[in-house]
């Protein structure tokens, strides 16, 4: 069996995610995102690549039913219902709605995975349920990757630190054989332990983050389990693992 991160889409293969579980992270903020509006009731998650792409498919639905969401240079999208704060992401707003999500890195990175077996959204905010899913998973000896957001298509200390928590999480005692980056990550995940406030001080994205007005962003992101979902992307949709949704 083997374990295999990658820092962005643009490193991977096709033989890379084909047949296996993959765990797709954007810890700012767009996993964690998704992870509170699917424990808040939101009805399914829609990610798209541009904001064009978000307001054509909302043509498709009552508008009642919808929600246009999205981010640009962290930012809200203008004339868009809500941002990419997961903080805006509370029962009342999105219970029972579909969300049309389109982030700069995190909702990309979802879009360039083809053939894997189950695909995962995965942050800390739902670590424990996750990590439950995947060990299971290998178990059965499936193959695992994880692909981490990043920001702009450069390399993010908060997803790796991330994927090296889920990592240690799923190949502890197993003989599972890990690539580089997979051991890179275990050893900055070690570094950081539950000191998340220290990583995202340390993070590029982080900093950027606090400096644009969404430091309560990071309180929300660094709430281990507090949102023990399993969102499952399948059909160009993300919803909720539960008993209407068995794997």
């Amino acid at each position: 069996m083997r374990l295999d991160v990658f820092f962005g889409g643009h490193q991977m293969t096709p033989a890379d995610v084909q047949g296996r579980v993959v765990l797709v992270i954007d810890v700012l903020r767009a996993s964690t995102t998704v992870a509170v509006a699917l424990a808040n009731g939101a009805k399914a998650v829609i990610p798209f690549e541009s904001s064009d792409e978000v307001v054509a498919r909302a043509k498709q639905f009552e508008r009642d039913d919808v929600l246009l969401a999205g981010e640009r240079r962290m930012h809200a999208i203008p004339g868009f219902d809500l941002g990419n704060s997961p903080r805006e992401y509370h029962a009342e707003a999105v219970a029972g709605k579909t969300v049309l999500l389109t982030t700069t890195n995190g909702t990309v990175a979802l879009a360039g995975i083809q053939g894997a077996r189950d695909v995962i959204v995965a942050s800390y905010v739902n670590h424990s349920a996750v990590s439950t899913m995947i060990r299971a998973a290998a178990r059965g000896e499936a193959d695992l990757t994880i692909v981490c957001a990043g920001r702009d298509r450069q390399f993010a200390l908060e997803d790796a630190a991330c994927a090296g928590r889920f990592t240690r999480a799923v190949s502890r005692p197993s003989t599972m054989r890990l690539n580089d980056a997979a051991q890179a990550c275990s050893l900055i995940d070690r570094r950081y332990g539950d000191r998340l406030d220290r990583l995202f001080e340390d993070s590029e994205h982080g900093r950027a983050l606090a400096e644009a007005g969404f430091a309560e962003d990071l309180i929300v992101c660094a709430n281990v389990d507090s949102h023990p979902v399993i969102p499952i992307y399948h059909d160009r949709q993300i919803t909720k693992l539960g008993p209407d949704r068995e794997r």
